[in-house]
Formats: structure tokens, C-alpha cells, sequence
């Protein structure tokens, strides 16, 4: 992935799971990485190793449901870094897991915010600047749950389905413009994430046994890769790293 050094990217979600693991493995290819979450300290720890291992990262403060905080977020990778090339749309949660009956109304809206109007937000901030650059990688992560509907997870397959139209309209309206716009479909992920899904006894996927579920590390590989030109011919799709041929594409085990 030689191509990739020297591009700046903005990694949402940074402070654990894929974010963490994505922008480590960014900057393990010479890319300069500002790392956004809603808690500094985090951000600030995983920055600091990156620093540590030789390569550029910064960390901000930033809750992707405002949009005035995401658009300081590509002003601040600007100023740091003087470009931005990549933006990989990782923020996202799915607590509380409950059935549209018994579901807070507050909470589920809290997702809505986070999960699709801050996906739109990280878009609408970076496309202007990616298409005055003339070039530029948007990766949203995506889910299984985009085109599946699952008990207790009414607000995160909903979600997820938008952040999929989303990638889709994008891709049609910037695709020809040198905007590369793609969604990840990673499977089920050893993250936190995953400790809340068990808890909630809710549906099949809260029954999986945790040898199942694959490293974030394989994630960020993949997301990564998804930057790259070899990952072309993806633009405006979701890509399924749950298959053994996507897992092939990637260069991870099967």
C-alpha cells in the first residue's frame, strides 16, 4: 500500500475498536492521522503510540452528531497536515439494544444522530475540500445489518441501511469528480460493541460464541486497502469482508 504514504486522513471514532486499529494501521503506511472521538484522553493514548512508533497523528474532541464539530475536525486536519485525502466514517453505536416496544425514545434518536447524521455531517464537510484537492477516499463502515432486519436492533439496521443509501447518492453525485466514495461490511468484530450485543441476549448474533468474531486489526487492513486503487471497482457499494473472497481481495486469512 506504498500509495497511501503521504495522504492525511481523519479517522471518527478513533478512541478503541476499528477506529483505533484503523488509524495505527494508516500511519503504519505513511499516513498522517487525526484521530476524532467524543473523549480526548482516549484519542490522546492512541495518538501518542502512533507518535511513538515514528509516525504523525493529532487528536480532537469531536461529537459527530454537530456538524460545527466536524467541519473544526477537517479545518483542524487541514491546518495540521495541509491536506485531507482521506475520511473514514467509523463513529457509531448501537446501545441500548431493545425492542421497538419497549425503546427510549431519546436513545433512539441519540442513534440517529450519531450513526447517520453524523455520517452526512463527516460528507458534507469533506467533499467540498476533497473536491477542490481534486481527489479523495471516504470510507463509511457499514454493516450486515444494512440490508438485514434484526430483532432489538431497530435503530442500528435503520441506520446503517441510510448510511448505505448514503454511499450510493455520494458515490452518483461525486464518483465521476475523482471522489471515491465506499462502504465496508466488516462482519461481526472483537469490539466492545460485541460485549453489549451479548449482554442483550437479543437474536442470533447475541448467541455467537466470541471465537467468531474477527480482530479489529482485520478491519483497519481492510480499510485501508479500500484507499487504495486496487479497491476500485468498489466505489459506491458496500464491500463484504465476511466472505473468503473478500477476505482474499484484502490479503487476510480466510
Amino acid at each position: 500500500m506504498q500509495e497511501l504514504k503521504g495522504r492525511a486522513a481523519i479517522v471518527t471514532g478513533a478512541s478503541r475498536g476499528i477506529g483505533a486499529a484503523t488509524a495505527q494501521e494508516l500511519a503504519g503506511h505513511g499516513v498522517a492521522v487525526l484521530l476524532a472521538a467524543r473523549s480526548l484522553g482516549e484519542i490522546e493514548a492512541v495518538a501518542e503510540t502512533i507518535r511513538g512508533a515514528g509516525g504523525r497523528a493529532e487528536a480532537m474532541a469531536c461529537d459527530v452528531s454537530r456538524y460545527a464539530d466536524v467541519a473544526a475536525m477537517v479545518d483542524r486536519c487541514r491546518t495540521a497536515f495541509g491536506q485531507l485525502d482521506i475520511l473514514i466514517n467509523n463513529a457509531g453505536v448501537i446501545d441500548p439494544i431493545a425492542r421497538l416496544a419497549d425503546s427510549d425514545p431519546d436513545h433512539w434518536d441519540q442513534v440517529v444522530d450519531i450513526n447517520l447524521k453524523g455520517v452526512y455531517h463527516g460528507l458534507r464537510a469533506a467533499i467540498p475540500v476533497m473536491l477542490e484537492q481534486g481527489s479523495g477516499t471516504i470510507v463509511n463502515i457499514s454493516s450486515g445489518a444494512a440490508t438485514s432486519a434484526l430483532e432489538g436492533w431497530s435503530h442500528y439496521c435503520s441506520t446503517k441501511a441510510a448510511v448505505l443509501s448514503l454511499t450510493r447518492c455520494a458515490h452518483k453525485e461525486y464518483g465521476d469528480q475523482g471522489i471515491r466514495v465506499v462502504g465496508l461490511s466488516p462482519g461481526t468484530v472483537a469490539t466492545h460493541m460485541q460485549v453489549a450485543i451479548k449482554a442483550s441476549g437479543i437474536n442470533p448474533v447475541s448467541q455467537l460464541d466470541p471465537s467468531v468474531h474477527i480482530p479489529p486489526e482485520w478491519a483497519a487492513r481492510a480499510v485501508a486497502w479500500l484507499c487504495t486503487e486496487d479497491a476500485a471497482e468498489f466505489a459506491g457499494t458496500d464491500f463484504a469482508l465476511k466472505s473468503d473472497e473478500g477476505r482474499r481481495r484484502v490479503g487476510l486469512p480466510t
